[in-house]
């Protein structure tokens, strides 16, 4: 079923449309026999979404994996080697081949976009620069979006996509997987609960970077391998030579591609005090860091965020480290427990206690464990998630909305690369202030142009 015929309003009804008001519809009568369409114990193709994906290798295999209940209908690489790195991936996953060899392949996402008329929604899984430019091209064309994390390269563009998914009433999800957790949920009703009191602190650290940073541009001009478009590959950035210290592995290093340790990993351990405490917007940000270059993040940083009262929450300051730089050991953490896991982790100081969970939000507990044992939990008050996948598919089939959709992840994202400012502008030694309503830092001009990021000719939001 690709289009219905005209309603008696005079206005089209479409595949998309259709799928979101089919759990309404469907209440009221049968629109067409299941046994037709899908048969016992099998899903009518009228219930499944037309999805097409955008990045297949590393991230991008999982995400595909993760929406394969539904039709994929077009993949889409720059560079032809990640469908057979894909194909190594599900070899033993024979559903998912089937899937596979049906789906169209593509090298560029804009032909994609254009032919592939009966696309519903679009999984994003490319390097941080072109996540932007990808989704809004599809946000404005109608589609649902699932975004892998950090949700974009600037703040400007976290600020844009919020707006335009708003405006285009679509579905949306950042990649942030920790936040459909059973614990995700946990932390948030144990702190709501009043587990911890009021919390002043937060300190969230993670072993980040894995890969190169703090270091100069490489020199040499080595050919590009024949299997990769460098021209689709840089998208929006600035044009430079194709080098393998970019792609397809070490661009989160780069200032032009990646977002850091803070883009990486923040959207997973920021994430779970983001939500906990219901942050929006820092007032102010300050950073130091050890010596960077020119175009590469440093090697380890500290990020430290405050953030207004909400509501009857206090102020509280938020401390970020990453490069193997850690808080103090809380005194009530008992000395044979190690504070959080190799990922990283979070404290959380109240006025009666302290919170203490791993890298994704797993395993929260109050510290010392006597605490823990003392502590009598409240309901359950959370409604829990399917998934992070699922919990996007169900949102577009019957008109919902995903706990992390872009009005959500867009703040957040924010957030996260208000600090990558912060570390930029740090030789400065100043305390940076943020007017989000403004847009603008009011107390250092110099730092508003690492808001956005001036795009190539022939690419736009």
């Amino acid at each position: 079923m690709n289009e219905l015929k005209p309603n008696n309003t005079g206005k089209e009804i479409t595949r998309r449309n259709f799928i979101g008001g089919a759990a309404i519809a469907s209440a009221a009568f049968t629109i067409i026999p299941s046994h037709v369409l899908g048969g016992p114990g099998k899903k009518a193709p009228s219930d499944m979404l037309n999805i097409a994906c955008v990045g297949v290798g590393g991230k991008g295999s999982s995400d595909i994996e993760g929406i394969a209940s539904e039709n994929i209908v077009a993949l889409c690489d720059v560079d032809q080697t990640q469908f057979k790195s894909f194909e190594d991936y599900i070899k033993e996953k024979p559903e998912i081949q089937e899937k596979y060899k049906k789906a169209k392949k593509y090298r560029d996402w804009r032909e994609m976009l254009d032919k592939e008329k009966d696309i519903d929604a679009v999984v994003i899984s490319t390097p941080d620069h072109n996540h932007a430019v990808i989704a809004m091209r599809a946000i404005k064309m109608g589609k649902h979006i699932y975004c892998q994390k950090p949700l974009t390269h600037t703040v400007y563009e976290a600020r844009m996509l919020a707006q335009a998914a708003k405006e285009a009433n679509v579905v949306t999800q950042m990649g942030n997987q920790g936040h459909a957790t059973e614990e995700a949920r946990l932390i948030c009703e144990w702190i709501w609960d009043g587990a911890i009191g009021n919390v002043t602190e937060v300190h969230a650290w993670t072993n980040r970077p894995i890969w190169p940073q703090g270091i100069e541009r490489p020199k040499e001009i080595p050919s590009v391998p024949p299997t990769l478009d460098w021209d689709l590959w840089l998208g929006p950035a600035k044009w430079r030579p194709y080098h393998p210290a970019y792609c397809p592995f070490s661009w989160r290093g780069w200032f032009d591609f990646g977002t850091g340790a803070v883009g990486d990993m923040g959207a997973h351990i920021l994430d779970h005090p983001y939500w906990a405490l219901k942050l929006e917007h820092p007032t102010t940000i300050q950073s130091s860091s050890t010596i960077m270059t020119e175009d590469s993040f440093p090697l380890a940083s500290i990020v430290h965020y405050t953030f207004p009262v909400r509501g009857n929450m206090p102020p509280v300051k938020l401390s970020w480290y990453d490069g193997g730089l850690t808080p103090p050991r809380p005194l009530q953490l008992e000395a044979n427990r190690m504070m959080g896991d190799w990922n990283g982790g979070v404290f959380y100081i109240g006025d009666k206690g302290i919170l203490m969970h791993s890298c994704y939000g797993s395993n929260p507990r109050l510290i010392p464990e006597t605490k823990m044992k003392e502590y009598t939990r409240p309901a359950k008050t959370i409604p829990r998630s399917p998934g992070i996948y699922l919990e996007w598919i169900e949102a577009i089939k019957n008109g919902g909305k995903s706990t992390t959709d872009f009005s959500y992840s867009g703040p957040l994202t924010e957030t996260m690369l208000l600090g990558n400012i912060a570390t930029r502008m740090k030789d400065k030694n100043i305390i940076l202030e943020w007017d989000p309503v403004k847009f603008e830092f009011t107390n250092l001009s110099e730092a508003n142009q690492f808001l956005k990021m001036e795009y190539r000719d022939g690419w736009s939001l």
